[in-house]
């Protein structure tokens, strides 16, 4: 591997007690890997007690309160803002950073043009496996990478929010995360990153969006997420937030890789579920839920074109 000089500051955003031990997993995976320069900054998005506890866990590392409006999004432009390094990485707080992960990322900034940079995101089910019904398309429900991706390191429009980094420079040009979406809580809507891609892009099309499938992280998926109810809300939701960016940032940038997707990647997964339905009957029940899935993603978009005045535009 080539010798790249790029300090990293990691930077991991936490908001509630109940995640405690994934989120100390998470920083002590990172930990491990930090060299000479990197460093580890943690984000408490509105959470007195948690802050306290840890600064007191995590002394090496520089503990910082949420300085904006509670979310994810401005909990990761604070980690900016604080942070020193040369490229800033983001790895969430139900996350643990394979070994490697930050050389990967490192190594992957070597090229100047690499402006951002994301990496397999693995999903770590509660219970040992996914559910039988689950289809592999849809990973993204779970926050984690999903068949269609890359198989190859190439570029791509963004990455999976949950590992990504982004060269220092770029957010002087082009800002930060916008608080217009993106996570706050629970509340299964997301897309910032995407967003945040879309105007480096814009800004200078020499830019890279690289993934890297070769340098990865474990993302947990508890049993919460492991049902219908969490499944359908996640794509509705995406619906919702794929609205919010195309409105942001135009149909055309916003749906680019939907549109492959769906047109592509879907249909084939139907097509691999009915088919092999006759050996393993659970492809025709993973078939059904990708419809279920598709469909409630084209109502949350079409009901937050409504909600907002708009013109529905389809997202395929």
């Amino acid at each position: 591997m080539q010798q790249v000089d790029r300090t990293i500051s990691v930077v991991i955003c936490s908001y509630a007690d109940w995640r405690w031990d994934d989120f100390q997993r998470a920083c002590v995976s990172v930990d491990k890997q930090l060299t000479e320069g990197d460093e580890l900054v943690v984000v408490i998005d509105h959470n007195d007690g948690l802050l306290e506890r840890a600064r007191a866990e995590f002394p090496n590392a520089r503990v910082v309160a949420n300085a904006g409006r509670k979310g994810l999004s401005d909990a990761r432009n604070t980690g900016v803002e604080t942070s020193r390094g040369d490229v800033v990485a983001f790895l969430d707080d139900d996350a643990v950073a394979a070994p490697g992960w930050v050389a990967g990322l490192r190594e992957a900034f070597a090229p100047d043009e690499v402006a951002v940079a994301g990496t397999l995101v693995r999903p770590n089910w509660e219970g040992g496996h996914k559910p039988t019904w689950f289809p592999e398309e849809f990973g993204w429900v779970v926050g984690c990478s999903y068949r269609g991706l890359p198989e190859v390191k190439t570029t791509v429009r963004n990455p999976i929010g949950a590992s990504m980094a982004v060269r220092r420079t770029i957010f002087g040009k082009v800002g930060g995360f916008s608080d217009a979406i993106g996570r706050v809580g629970t509340k299964p809507v997301g897309c910032e990153e995407t967003e945040f891609c879309i105007r480096v892009s814009a800004h200078d099309p020499n830019y890279q969006v690289v993934f890297d499938p070769f340098a990865a992280v474990d993302h947990y998926v508890p049993a919460g997420r492991q049902t219908m109810k969490y499944f359908v809300s996640r794509c509705y939701h995406e619906g919702r937030s794929k609205r919010i960016v195309s409105l942001l940032q135009g149909t055309t940038a916003g749906l680019s890789s939907e549109r492959q997707y769906v047109r592509v990647t879907l249909p084939s997964a139907v097509v691999k579920g009915v088919a092999g339905s006759f050996r393993r009957p659970s492809g025709l029940l993973r078939a059904g839920v990708v419809v279920i899935g598709l469909g409630s993603t084209v109502l949350g978009y079409v009901v937050e074109s409504l909600q907002r005045g708009q013109v529905t535009v389809s997202p395929t």
